[in-house]
């Protein structure tokens, strides 16, 4: 039974490909490369480059590799810029979920991990957000994951296919040096990227209602979240069931300055950041619990902050020059 990771040459997806190879669990890629490299993938793992939005192109790797079910990473993932190019995130995570849908009950291929977003719930106003916190998007990325999980319920009543959809906030770390976060938008790469110019990072805002003034957001490390994607599809091939939605959150949450302070031991750059005016819109703290997870998923926060920051910059030292920019 061959499982097909869609985005499986980006940064979360790679992990998730290590992580089933690791299972020996058959898998296959299917990926543009508009932002992952053909290197993430290992060479035993056939790499179909491509897009989701080419029917045949999809129809014809499932066939091909015997694909028995999916699990869907690929889309385009920049919530700030999505609201500048809403059609072209909608046409990326949309109209590709309706082709991979249809591909998937022509081939048969009957079980599907849906890489979602805790961006679909907003910016709700309770201290730790759970499965049952309304859904509120509030960027046109937000909205179409939302949508796609919309898609994967209703083709679920229509054909049978068994599904579950994991919400995460921020993906940091590394599992490999050979594999980075190559996001122009993300906080890890960009700090670094500003630490290795000689310019010194920013914080927005330090008079936050929390304990040291700045934004508290949920961080998880990225192999901690793939391996959460191979129980899900191990559970789905044994045929169990599995809730339709799983938050992948830390439960506590880190602090902006926690992790800048975390950044300079780390990396041995001695700065301290500016600090500037509140961006609008940005909460004090958005925590999402991990409970179901935990139960189903053997979902847990094996990392530290420390672990995170010291995988992130040891795989962008290896990159050196090869790092996308």
């Amino acid at each position: 039974m061959t499982w097909l990771v869609t985005g499986g040459a980006g940064y979360i997806g790679s992990h998730v490909v290590r992580a089933l190879t690791a299972a020996d669990m058959p898998v296959v890629v299917i990926d543009d490369l508009s932002t992952g490299l053909a290197r993430f993938v290992p060479d035993s793992v056939p790499l179909v480059r491509g897009s989701l939005l080419d029917a045949r192109l999809v129809a014809e790797t499932l066939t091909e590799h015997r694909v028995s079910g999916v699990i869907h990473v690929a889309g385009f993932k920049y919530a700030g810029v999505s609201v500048q190019r809403p059609l072209h995130t909608y046409e990326q995570n949309v109209s590709a979920m309706v082709t991979l849908l249809q591909a998937m009950e022509a081939a048969g291929a009957d079980k599907l991990v849906f890489s979602s977003s805790a961006a679909t719930y907003g910016t709700p106003d309770v201290d730790l957000v759970t499965e049952q916190t309304p859904t509120a998007p509030e960027s046109p990325y937000g909205v179409s994951k939302l949508i796609g999980e919309w898609m994967i319920r209703d083709a679920a009543r229509a054909s049978g296919l068994r599904h579950t959809s994991l919400r995460y906030f921020n993906v940091v770390g590394s599992g490999s040096a050979e594999l980075f976060d190559v996001s122009p938008h993300n906080l890890f790469p960009v700090v670094f990227d500003m630490l290795c110019r000689g310019e010194t990072p920013r914080i927005n805002g330090a008079d936050y209602a929390t304990p040291d003034g700045t934004c508290v957001r949920d961080y998880v490390h990225v192999a901690d979240l793939a391996l959460a994607h191979v129980a899900a599809a191990r559970r789905l091939d044994a045929g169990e069931s599995l809730e339709p939605v799983y938050n992948l959150g830390s439960g506590s949450g880190t602090s902006v300055r926690e992790i800048m302070t975390t950044i300079r031991d780390v990396t041995g750059f001695d700065f301290e950041p500016h600090i500037g005016p509140r961006r609008p819109g940005d909460p004090a703290r958005i925590v999402a619990a991990g409970h179901l997870a935990a139960r189903d998923l053997d979902w847990k926060m094996r990392h530290t902050l420390e672990d995170m920051v010291r995988s992130a910059w040891a795989a962008r030292r290896q990159a050196g020059d090869a790092y996308p920019r």
